[in-house]
């Protein structure tokens, strides 16, 4: 009798670490670092904000991470600008089905928003490097999102701290939104060559480009499938 009571008792202890890894556990760390600088208007922030809201409850991404093989992902959201502001909106979530997500989506459509002058790239992959390396899941892959309309001009310069973080085994991706406001330079209308060659980097790196702000949401559903599933879209 006293050793089934300790078979039990081992067996449920098993069962019990097990559902604790399980819970700690996720296929994918995603940081979403979103540009919030003073060239994106409110109305543009409010269609990257609802971008996010609509692919991270969308079912096709739903299905995405059910089809993963813990069928769950973590993410922070972060909004930066200069090189010294970033605003982790969200901390680290799990997401793990529809009720999740839409919990996900309510909080970020009540969440504050500031604006600052300049745009630190560079500011943002050293902020989301730190909220990978602090986070309170355990993921096979580590990937940042950064999605903006212009190059870095304040701080560092970006491929500093994409080197870095590409040799710690992180994949960044980029969602470069083409921004075709009249006051904007020819950089600005090249930013995505500008992501390729100076933003993007580690395993399976890829970029899919917005052509403006109304097709924000479109294109972070393609790119949110192609993280949780880490895979590379075809080109072009």
């Amino acid at each position: 009798m006293r050793r089934r009571s300790l078979l039990a008792a081992s067996v449920a202890l098993a069962s019990g670490v097990a559902r604790a890894q399980s819970a700690s556990s996720v296929d994918v760390l995603l940081v979403l670092a979103v540009d919030v600088s003073r060239s994106v208007t409110d109305e543009e922030a409010v269609l990257q904000r609802d971008g996010y809201r609509g692919a991270i409850t969308d079912p096709t991404v739903l299905a995405a991470i059910a089809g993963g093989p813990l069928a769950a992902i973590a993410i922070a959201y972060v909004e930066w600008a200069s090189y010294n502001f970033q605003d982790l909106v969200i901390p680290w979530t799990r997401i793990a089905n529809a009720s999740d997500a839409k919990a996900w989506a309510d909080r970020l459509a009540e969440s504050p928003r500031q604006s600052v002058t300049w745009t630190s790239i560079s500011g943002a992959l050293q902020f989301a490097g730190k909220l990978l390396a602090s986070a309170p899941f355990e993921g096979s892959r580590h990937v940042i999102d950064v999605s903006g309309d212009g190059a870095n001009n304040n701080g560092p310069p970006a491929e500093d701290e994409r080197d870095k973080l590409v040799a710690a085994g992180v994949t960044i991706n980029g969602l470069p939104i083409i921004n075709r406001h009249p006051r904007f330079s020819r950089l600005e209308l090249d930013v995505d060559k500008y992501y390729q060659a100076s933003v993007i980097g580690g395993p399976g790196a890829f970029l899919i480009v917005a052509d403006d702000f109304s097709a924000f949401e479109t294109a972070i559903k393609r790119k949110l499938i192609q993280e949780i599933a880490g895979t590379v879209p075809p080109a072009g």
